[in-house]
């Protein structure tokens, strides 16, 4: 593939790792407003809830890390080629900040889930 290539497919991975947040942020935050009325409802209506918000953080952090390995795989392919451009040194550059996509990411959305559950069940 040529530099614009890896360019552009770069910038479709980045766009995927900004679009597979959308829905588990827009679901945590429904959550922290209909925790407490659904867990006054208690009974199967918790469990569902607790359910489905695991399902949509595994989801969700399965379409992050995905999106960034291939990021991170653009970027090793784009050093492996000849010159120096200015957009190629800073997309390179931003390599070891898909880690934090990977795997901090994930581990703040199992701090909430479980402040959730928490609340849900405590």
């Amino acid at each position: 593939m040529t530099e614009a290539e890896l360019i552009r497919e770069f910038q479709t991975n980045r766009l995927h790792v900004v679009l597979a947040q959308l829905a588990p942020t827009g679901l945590l935050a429904f959550a922290a407003i209909a925790t407490p009325a659904i867990a006054e409802n208690g009974g199967w209506t918790v469990h569902a809830f607790a359910l489905i918000l695991l399902a949509s953080g595994i989801l969700g952090a399965l379409a992050e890390y995905s999106a960034a390995s291939q990021a991170q795989a653009v970027i090793d392919d784009l050093k492996a080629l000849p010159g120096e451009s200015a957009l190629r040194k800073r997309v390179i550059s931003f390599r070891p900040w898909f880690e934090v996509v990977k795997y901090v990411t994930p581990a703040i959305f199992i701090a909430i889930f479980a402040a959730i559950l928490a609340a849900l069940y405590l």
